[in-house]
């Protein structure tokens, strides 16, 4: 049976789901805010489990969450995994758990005191989100990204470190926009659309397919995902 950390603060604390370089990075946020006690990691990497991620132990695999969570009293987790469809099941899975999803917002982002966040939410450092926006379930906001007023990202999103969002867009779940992009106002991203890295983007891009180049043209168009039907539930707010 895994030993829980003493802690005087038994209300907060918490497993990061992930050891990998996203994981690290969550990590980091979650201890520049200094709202939790990060009691350990969970990977299905068996090559780590015993060994310390920058400082924290690894426990065990990630399917094993409820069994750690009640051993080292920590109830509530984060998912810091980078392939979107991967963390948005995850996600539902874990809330089914009866596991509190949590987010991770750090403290040199600048968020409107209007904003709306989901759980599970990332927020790394420099990112700035306006007034009015929505935030949904699963989504990464990474180092430095601009959201402007009144735009929508959708659960599961990955808005890439530098990515400027003007406003009143529509960032639909699972799509990720690449590093540096651009999104001029009021257009839609499509689900599970990619937008290349450095593209501009001036109208609304389909579902499924990816965008490169100034402007933004269409390169490839993916088949449906399985869990397409799934990922389109509406979001919690």
């Amino acid at each position: 049976m895994a030993s829980a950390p003493s802690t005087s603060n038994q209300r907060k604390r918490l497993l990061i789901l992930g050891a990998g370089g996203h994981g690290r990075v969550v990590l980091d946020i979650l201890l520049n805010s200094r709202e939790f006690d990060i009691v350990g990691f969970l990977d299905n990497n068996p090559a780590i489990h015993g060994r310390r991620v920058d400082g924290i132990p690894v426990y065990g695999g990630i399917d094993d969450l409820l069994r750690f969570a009640s051993e080292l009293e920590a109830p509530r987790a984060i998912i810091a995994i980078g392939e979107n469809g991967t963390r948005r099941g995850l996600a539902r899975q874990v809330t089914q758990q009866g596991i509190e999803l949590v987010n991770a917002i750090h403290p040199a982002a600048t968020l409107a005191s209007n904003v709306t966040l989901g759980r599970n939410v990332v927020v790394c450092a420099g990112a700035v989100v306006c007034n009015h926006c929505h935030v949904g379930d699963s989504v990464i906001l990474n180092t430095g990204c601009i959201i402007d007023y009144q735009t929508m990202i959708g659960e599961g999103s990955h808005i890439c470190p530098g990515v400027r969002i003007a406003g009143r867009v529509k960032v639909e779940p699972g799509a990720f926009v690449g590093i540096g992009a651009t999104v001029v106002p009021n257009v839609t991203l499509g689900y599970e659309c990619i937008v290349g890295a450095g593209a501009v983007v001036t109208e609304n891009v389909p579902p499924l397919t990816t965008v490169v180049g100034v402007p933004a043209r269409p390169v490839k168009h993916a088949a449906a995902s399985e869990d397409v039907a799934a990922m389109l539930l509406p979001a919690r707010v």
